[in-house]
C-alpha cells in the first residue's frame, strides 16, 4: 500500500525563530497524535542545519537543488551539501521555479537524477498554466513533464519518487480543483507511468494534489482513489491548519 503523505512547502517565509518554533510545533504535534500519514516539511536552505525533528514520520526536504554536484556555480546549493545536514530529500520543480526561474524538464530531470544518486527523496512537480487548462491541452502538458522529467530513470529509481500534481492556476489563488478534476489528472500521471514501467510500479507511487488545499476541502480531495496526499503551501505556515490537515487521514 502506497504511503498518504502530507507535506508542507514553506517557500520564501518565516525567520529563523519562527521556523523553529513552527517545526517543533509540529514535531509535538505528531508525536501526541496518532498519525496515519507521512509529513513532510520542505524549508529554506538557510534553516536544514538548524532543522532537528525527534519522531520518525516528520522528514524534513528543501525547496530546491541543483543540477550540479559542485563547482563554480554561485547561490546553489548541492545534492552532498544537503545529505551533509541530514536533509531527506528536495521539492524539484515546483511551479514558481519554472515560471521565475525558468527551469525547464531536462533541468528538473538531472535534478531528479541527482537527489536520488544522493539518498535524497524527490518530490516531482508537474501541472498546466491556466492558458493550457483552458486550451484542454492539460493531459499533453502533464504527459509531457513527466516523460522528460522522469522516464530517463530505472523502474527502481522511479519508484522512490513522489509527485505532485500542480494545476497552476490554482495556487495561491483560492481557486481549487475539484475532486474528480484532480483524481482524473492523477489517475493520467498513473496511467502513464504504468504504461512505460508496469501497474506494480505505478501502484506503489505516492502522487499528491498540490493546489490551495485547506482543512475544509481537503477530506473530499484526499478520499480520491489516486490522490495520496497534498503538497501544501499557505495552510502549512500555521499549526492550527498543518495539524488539521495531517489528522484528515484519520477521519478516511
Amino acid at each position: 500500500m502506497r504511503k498518504k503523505i502530507v507535506a508542507g512547502n514553506w517557500k520564501m517565509n518565516k525567520t529563523l525563530p519562527e521556523a523553529k518554533s513552527l517545526l517543533a510545533e509540529i514535531d509535538s504535534y505528531i508525536q501526541s497524535n496518532s498519525s496515519k500519514c507521512e509529513v513532510i516539511v520542505g524549508i529554506p536552505f538557510v534553516y536544514l542545519e538548524n532543522a532537528k525533528v525527534n519522531h520518525k514520520n516528520l522528514k524534513v526536504f528543501s525547496e530546491d537543488i541543483s543540477e550540479h554536484k559542485s563547482g563554480a556555480y554561485t547561490g546553489e546549493v548541492s545534492a552532498e551539501m544537503l545529505k551533509s545536514v541530514n536533509v531527506d530529500g528536495s521539492i524539484i520543480g515546483h511551479s514558481e521555479r519554472r515560471q521565475y526561474h525558468k527551469e525547464t524538464d531536462e533541468q528538473i530531470g538531472a535534478k531528479i537524477k541527482i537527489a536520488l544518486e544522493y539518498g535524497l527523496t524527490p518530490i516531482f512537480c508537474n501541472g498546466e498554466i491556466l492558458e493550457e487548462r483552458k486550451a484542454g491541452r492539460h493531459f499533453d502538458v502533464v504527459k509531457k513533464q513527466t516523460e522528460v522529467a522522469l522516464f530517463g530513470l530505472t523502474a527502481e529509481e522511479i519508484s522512490k519518487v513522489i509527485i505532485a500534481y500542480e494545476p497552476v492556476w490554482a495556487i495561491g489563488t483560492g481557486e481549487t480543483a475539484t475532486p474528480e478534476q484532480a483524481q482524473e489528472i492523477h489517475a493520467h500521471i498513473r496511467s502513464l507511468i504504468a504504461d512505460k514501467y508496469g501497474k506494480e510500479v505505478a501502484d506503489s507511487i505516492s502522487i499528491l494534489y498540490g493546489g490551495s488545499v485547506k482543512p475544509s476541502n481537503a477530506k473530499e480531495i484526499f478520499s480520491k482513489p489516486d490522490v495520496d496526499g497534498g503538497l501544501i503551501g499557505g495552510a502549512a505556515l500555521n499549526i492550527n491548519d498543518f495539524s488539521a490537515l495531517i489528522n484528515t487521514y484519520s477521519e478516511i
